[in-house]
């Protein structure tokens, strides 16, 4: 069994050194290469590893699955950068910054055609995996959707939201753990739970985002904290404490969406703790965390095989960065 860092090393070596763009034209493949060779967390692809190996070796199969999943999640990137209006990911100009806007466009789209032509190379399960992963990648623009129409709407609810971040983060992680048991043969329950268990996980995980981002420290984030309260964002904490306010404390929510001074994001603070909003997003953290291990542990084999993905599980779910 290799741990997540052992398999992070692996997977950027390979797709790197087998990144499938011709050299011409220039103009869309050069774009492409730029942005995948940023480097990223791996997260998405590397969970397909390790689900495929927690039943047997990991299939080359599973590495088709792994490098169609990081090319798809790139598209959604590039994409999602354009729409945001986005100038830096990962500390580097976007595709559309560098380049231009056809170039983002056209990049994109032929990256996501490009990680259908890695899963076409897969030998087992093919039509559930194209399955599972068509059904993803409809939910996935789906739930950009929804983000982008939530800021326009003010009456956004939590279980719109939560409805939401299922789609627009949990479902890809579920995606990739469940085709990689389909590619080792995994086939009806033992695949069902490792896609819950994803599924609970990027909710959990996308909670504790909202979380950090309110009330992680500065210098461990690496970036601004109070991010989503400078742009306004309807997150969990803020839906929270919108729902919990009074309706004093509404009045000063709906007055500081209004404000950019210095000290909005230290009173939305405040606010977030007096309505309760803050301690009931870290009980909405460890709930999602519980439903995702217990998930895991209904799996039916040997725990030490588990292990590799419950230490993942625990780095992503608790966690101060």
């Amino acid at each position: 069994m290799h741990s997540f860092t052992d398999l992070v090393s692996q997977f950027e070596e390979r797709f790197i050194a087998s990144l499938p763009f011709p050299e011409s034209p220039a103009t869309i493949y050069e774009p492409c290469r730029y942005f995948l060779q940023l480097g990223g967390k791996r997260i998405r692809p590397v969970l397909c590893l390790m689900g495929n190996e927690l039943f047997d070796e990991i299939s080359e199969d599973a590495w088709h699955g792994a490098f169609g999943i990081e090319l798809f999640h790139n598209f959604t990137l590039i994409h999602d950068d354009i729409m945001d209006k986005a100038p830096l990911r990962r500390g580097q100009p976007t595709i559309h910054t560098k380049y231009d806007l056809t170039a983002g466009i056209l990049c994109g789209d032929v990256m996501n055609i490009y990680a259908y032509d890695e899963l076409a190379k897969i030998k087992t399960a093919l039509p559930q995996v194209l399955r599972v992963f068509n059904k993803t990648a409809i939910e996935v623009c789906e739930g950009q959707q929804l983000d982008m129409d939530f800021e326009r709407r003010n009456d956004v609810g939590i279980d719109e939201y939560m409805h939401m971040i299922a789609l627009k983060t949990s479902v890809l992680l579920a995606c990739s753990l469940k085709i990689g048991a389909l590619t080792s043969g995994a086939m009806g329950d033992n695949a069902n739970k490792l896609y819950a268990f994803g599924i609970n996980m990027g909710i959990a995980f996308q909670l504790q985002d909202d979380y950090l981002d309110a009330f992680g420290k500065t210098d461990l984030l690496g970036k601004q904290s109070g991010g989503d309260i400078i742009a306004n964002k309807k997150t969990y904490l803020y839906l929270k404490a919108v729902e919990n306010a009074t309706a004093a404390q509404r009045k000063e929510i709906e007055s500081l969406l209004q404000h950019s001074g210095a000290d909005k994001v230290s009173a939305m603070l405040a606010l977030f703790t007096a309505t309760g909003a803050d301690s009931q997003c870290r009980d909405a953290v460890a709930h999602y965390s519980k439903l995702a291990f217990d998930c895991l542990e209904d799996v039916a084999i040997p725990g030490k095989r588990k292990q590799p993905l419950m230490e993942l599980a625990n780095y992503l779910l608790v966690r101060d960065k």
